[in-house]
């Protein structure tokens, strides 16, 4: 688990030890020649011994602290920064990072092939987990990606013909389902996914012509679907007001005649041609 180290502020050990210097000349100058020697090497290890504890964090960025293989803590904080000596430093970048996986072929839940990429935007929230859960987050990033993108694919159809089933399309949706399970996927490694959605969606190009022809028959029955609906309602309107307001009496022959008249008439995908009768009604 993340924990973090013991620091100093980098500015504030060097004035120490630039003090530390001045004074141990002062006084091997005092005590004489042999002094000033011996002070003046002790210095310089201990400068040495010191100097390798420094370390500069910028912004949005941290440092894995390790002492002889042992974890020892994480620096977040930006700046120059003294932590315990003789100890390596692993930079961690604490930045909102983003990959778009590439365009998968798989099956979708129908059983139809289909090209599907995705957009993952992600930070490491955890230093420790993502250096040593892992050998590289950043490539556990990428393959569970892959691997949540074919499994939402799987278990969806491209485009659903039930109200209560969502597709591949739904992006809202599956933009959510998605990001859930990358989180799942990804939280071993000290990572944390901001969102993910679906870039790229289409059938694979064997079957591209296909669908998109049942598509097009798909929109058109909807279409005159909604074109029946309301020629009917016309020509209940248009019978109830000649009934309500008495200008014509018609038997249910001429009812029918007249319905079917007027249903080609709003119905019909091309321009209708009027008869016009000029004899009897009866005739």
């Amino acid at each position: 688990m993340e924990k973090r180290a013991f620091r100093l502020n980098g500015f504030l050990v060097l004035a120490v030890l630039i003090v530390l210097g001045v004074a141990a000349g002062l006084v091997g100058v005092n005590a004489g020649e042999i002094a000033l020697m011996g002070l003046g090497l002790a210095w310089v290890v201990l400068a040495v011994v010191i100097l390798t504890g420094f370390t500069v964090i910028n912004p949005n960025e941290a440092k894995v602290v390790q002492f002889l293989g042992r974890y020892v803590g994480s620096v977040a904080e930006a700046g120059f920064q003294w932590v315990l000596p003789f100890t390596s430093k692993r930079k961690i970048t604490l930045r909102v990072r983003n990959f778009e996986t590439t365009k998968l072929k798989v099956n979708d839940a129908d059983g139809n092939p289909v090209e599907i990429a995705a957009v993952v935007v992600y930070k490491v929230v955890e230093t420790a987990r993502a250096t040593f859960s892992v050998d590289d987050y950043e490539e556990y990033v990428a393959i569970q990606s892959e691997a949540a993108v074919r499994h939402l694919a799987t278990t969806h159809p491209y485009d659903s013909h039930e109200p209560a089933r969502t597709s591949l399309r739904d992006g809202a949706e599956v933009a959510t389902e998605l990001t859930t399970e990358l989180r799942d996927r990804t939280e071993l490694a000290g990572v944390e996914v901001l969102e993910a959605r679906i870039t790229h969606l289409a059938y694979a190009p064997e079957i591209a012509q296909a669908m998109l022809v049942r598509q097009q028959a798909a929109q058109v029955v909807a279409a005159r679907t909604k074109i029946v609906e309301g020629a009917v309602g016309m020509v209940q309107l248009a019978l109830d007001r000649l009934a309500a307001e008495g200008v014509v009496d018609l038997d249910e022959e001429r009812k029918a005649q007249m319905v079917s008249n007027l249903l080609v008439v709003l119905c019909g995908d091309r321009a209708t041609q009027p008869v016009v009768n000029a004899g009897s009604l009866y005739a």
